[in-house]
């Protein structure tokens, strides 16, 4: 199987639309106001393919040092560093940094680096820097662990609010899912006045399905070694403006996990499948308590199109992150890139997407 060499597109530009809600401008995490990312992509093919990804939300600041956040763990084979704070506060207190299993620790280290030297920090003597991670070994080699602090900073102090990046960079460089070449992926969908913008490091077994038709890989993906558990693990940030509290968001990064399974996780054993999901308003409870609907804060009963949205943005995003990935060969193997016509024909076989008007291009 060969992608022919074909050029990264994301879902939309192949005609493949997730929901009925609209998207962000971008249709990306940096459509919610306030919400920078930024990456550091290493690659020396074909020993190493690896990287770190930044989400940072601008309204951590010398006068805000928290915000909401809540954590869903769908299976907890993974280095979630800082995990256990965020789950019993509701809270982060740095941006989010994704990278590579055995760099996380690393990254967390540069992680304080960076928010010690932040302005308000001056007397901090306690932080809980959070980083999440997924399993390159495959495609490069984790062992080496090459990421440096300077490497960390610059993803950090390199994060824009343009579009992100997507597919074989920063975190995603040398992950795969689904039998193909993973990667990093993102969408937005909005919801009344407000924004759900998500991000996901793909890394994680099963059979690709687009629009409920499955793409088998047909032997595309590298097989495990024997002492490698399958799996690996995905990795989910969803930001939002809506003035949601940690427990609320603590049930949106449930249906943010809950979204793996209509691109056809398997779930595996030996992955490790995480969503964080923070609000960026000011005036928002972190302590999980029910909000005030009268104060302005979304009311329980009108959460239903935060799910939605949710669900839609975090699928459209997983497909971004192959659709938008290119075949590598790498430490231990090749990932094949998704080929877009493979998927383009099994749609409209489908009757998902309708069939090429006579004489138009071929997609």
């Amino acid at each position: 199987m060969s992608d022919n060499g074909q050029r990264p597109r994301r879902a939309r530009d192949l005609g493949i639309v997730v929901g009925p809600l609209a998207t962000g401008t971008l249709n990306a995490i940096t459509d919610v106001p306030g919400v920078r990312v930024g990456h550091t992509t290493i690659v020396d093919a074909p020993r190493l393919h690896t990287g770190v990804t930044a989400i940072v939300p601008d309204a951590l600041g010398p006068d805000r040092r928290t915000l909401p956040c809540g954590l869903f763990v769908g299976n907890g084979f993974g280095k979630l560093v800082g995990a256990t704070q965020v789950a019993e506060l509701g809270a982060i207190e740095t941006p989010i940094l994704l990278t590579a299993t055995l760099s996380a620790f690393r990254a967390a280290d540069a992680l304080v680096t960076y928010v010690l030297a932040s302005p308000g920090h001056e007397e901090t003597r306690t932080l809980n820097p959070v980083v999440g991670e997924t399993n390159d070994g495959r495609l490069s080699d984790i062992r080496v662990r090459p990421l440096t602090e300077a490497r960390v900073l610059a993803a950090l102090d390199g994060a824009t609010a343009g579009a992100p990046d997507e597919g074989c960079v920063g975190a995603g460089t040398g992950t795969m899912a689904l039998g193909f070449k993973g990667g990093i992926g993102t969408s937005s969908r909005l919801v009344g006045g407000w924004t759900v913008g998500a991000l996901v490091q793909s890394n994680f077994s099963g059979t690709l399905t687009v629009r409920g038709v499955p793409i088998p890989a047909d032997g595309a993906r590298v097989p495990p070694s024997a002492d490698e558990p399958e799996g690996n693990s995905c990795m989910i940030v969803v930001a939002t403006d809506a003035p949601l509290d940690a427990r609320q968001l603590g049930r949106v990064a449930r249906r943010a996990v809950f979204a793996m399974a209509r691109v056809g996780s398997d779930f595996a054993s030996g992955s490790g499948d995480y969503a964080l999901a923070f609000s960026t308003p000011p005036g928002v409870s972190s302590s999980g308590s029910a909000v005030d609907a009268a104060e302005g804060s979304v009311a329980e009963r009108d959460l239903d199109p935060f799910f939605a949205a949710t669900m839609d943005a975090v699928e459209e995003a997983l497909l971004n992150s192959l659709l938008t990935a290119t075949t590598t060969v790498g430490h231990r193997g090749t990932a094949t890139a998704v080929p877009h016509d493979l998927v383009v024909n099994r749609l409209r076989a489908a009757g998902v997407l309708p069939q090429p008007s006579a004489g138009a291009p071929a997609s």
